[in-house]
C-alpha cells in the first residue's frame, strides 16, 4: 500500500513528535512552521519538561497518568538527555496537610523522612520533615529535546521549512493529490477549533552556584505551588503559574515576585541566584484540559495539550499515526474504486 504524503503544520513538541512517529512508520512527511527558527513563537520553548504522570495525577484526570506513563519510554528511546531519577514533592511544615492531600490523590510514590530526603538531595538536608518521592518519573530540557527531534527528522530526510504560514483556509478545501495535513498549530488553530482557549504560563530560569538538584522538586502551597526543574550546571527552570488568559508578553511583576519568593522559601540560597530569563507564553487547551485529535476531511487537528506538552505529545503522536493509517486506507479504497471504474 502506498503511503500518503503528510504535511505537519507546527514545529512545536506536538508537531515534531507527530512528524517523527509518522516518519518511523514509513510515511513521507514534511513539517512547516510560521516561525523563523526552531522555538520561535512556540510555547514548547517555555515548558518545564517534567515527565511526571503520577505527580500530575494528583491535580488532573486519571487518563493523564495512563497516557503519560508510556511517554517516558518514548522519550528515553529518542532523546538521550532524558533523565529518569524521579520527582520529589515537599511542603513547609505549616502546609503539611497539602502534602497528605496530594498523596491521597495519586499513586506510585514513596514517603520519605528528612534523612532519606537528604540522601537523595543533599542540598535539601534539614529543610523538610517529609517528602513524596516518585521514582519512575523523569525530566528533560525542552529546548535540547526539540533540537534532538529536529535532528532526528533531518537524519530521516524529513524537511522542516520555517517562515511558512500554512493557510488555514486550505484545510477546508480539497487538498492536492493524496496529501494529508496534521494541524499542530496550538492556539493559532482557533480558526478551526472554536472551543480552544489559551492558558497563560510564566517561568523563570535562574542559576545558583550554591545549590544542585538531581531531579525536579515541587513545593506545595495553598496559593502558589512551585516546581524547580534542574537543567544542569546550576541552572533551574522555575514555574507554576496557570492563568486563564490569552494575553502574551512578559510575566507580571506579581507573578515574578511570587515565583522568586517561592524559590526562596524552598531554599534561602536561591536568594543569591542569578536570573537568566523571565518569560511567558500561552498554551492551548480544550474545555476538559485534555488533548484530542479531530478530523476535518483530510485534515487532523492535534491540539489541546494544556500544560502537558512533553508528557502527552508521544501519546498524541501515536493517536495521529493511527488516524492517518485509517485515512490512508480510505484513500486506497477510493483509488482502487476509481481504477476499477476506469477499467470498466
Amino acid at each position: 500500500m502506498s503511503q500518503s504524503r503528510v504535511i505537519v503544520v507546527g514545529a512545536g513538541v506536538a508537531g515534531l513528535c507527530c512528524a517523527l512517529e509518522l516518519s518511523e512508520r514509513g510515511y513521507p512527511v514534511e513539517v512547516v512552521d510560521r516561525g523563523r527558527a526552531l522555538g520561535d513563537g512556540c510555547c514548547s520553548w517555555m515548558a518545564g519538561g517534567m515527565l511526571a504522570p503520577w505527580c500530575e495525577r494528583a491535580t488532573t484526570e486519571p487518563v493523564v497518568a495512563t497516557r503519560g506513563e508510556s511517554s517516558i519510554d518514548w522519550w528515553v528511546q529518542r532523546f538521550p538527555g532524558t533523565v529518569r531519577k524521579g520527582s520529589l514533592v515537599v511542603a513547609q511544615p505549616r502546609d503539611a496537610g497539602e502534602l497528605s492531600r496530594f498523596a491521597g490523590r495519586t499513586e506510585n510514590f514513596e514517603w520519605l523522612d528528612g534523612e532519606r530526603l537528604a540522601e537523595l538531595e543533599p542540598d535539601l538536608a534539614g529543610r523538610f520533615r517529609r517528602a513524596l518521592f516518585f521514582p519512575q518519573e523523569a525530566h528533560l530540557d525542552p529546548r535540547r529535546a526539540l533540537a534532538a527531534l529536529a535532528e532526528a527528522l533531518r537524519r530521516r530526510d524529513v524537511p522542516i521549512r520555517f517562515g511558512v504560514d500554512f493557510p488555514a483556509t486550505q484545510s477546508r478545501h480539497e487538498l492536492p493529490g493524496r496529501e494529508l495535513v496534521v494541524d499542530c498549530r496550538g492556539l493559532a488553530a482557533r480558526d478551526a477549533l472554536a472551543d480552544l482557549r489559551g492558558v497563560r504560563g510564566e517561568m523563570l530560569v535562574i542559576r545558583s552556584r550554591d545549590i544542585d538538584f538531581s531531579r525536579p522538586v515541587r513545593m506545595l502551597h495553598p496559593r502558589i505551588p512551585l516546581y524547580l526543574v534542574p537543567r544542569g550546571e546550576g541552572v533551574f527552570m522555575v514555574g507554576a503559574t496557570m492563568i486563564e488568559s490569552e494575553a502574551r508578553g512578559g510575566p507580571t511583576v506579581r507573578s515574578a515576585v511570587d515565583l522568586l519568593n517561592a524559590a526562596y522559601a524552598l531554599h534561602p540560597a536561591f536568594g543569591e541566584a542569578e536570573i537568566l530569563e523571565i518569560n511567558a507564553d500561552v498554551r492551548p487547551a480544550f474545555p476538559d484540559n485534555l488533548p484530542a485529535v479531530r478530523r476535518e476531511g483530510r485534515v487532523l487537528h492535534a491540539n489541546g495539550l494544556y500544560r502537558h506538552g512533553f508528557l502527552l505529545s508521544p501519546w498524541l503522536a501515536r493517536e495521529v499515526a493511527a488516524r492517518v493509517a485509517g485515512l490512508n486506507s480510505s484513500l486506497e479504497t477510493i483509488d482502487a474504486d476509481l481504477r476499477e471504474r476506469r477499467q470498466a
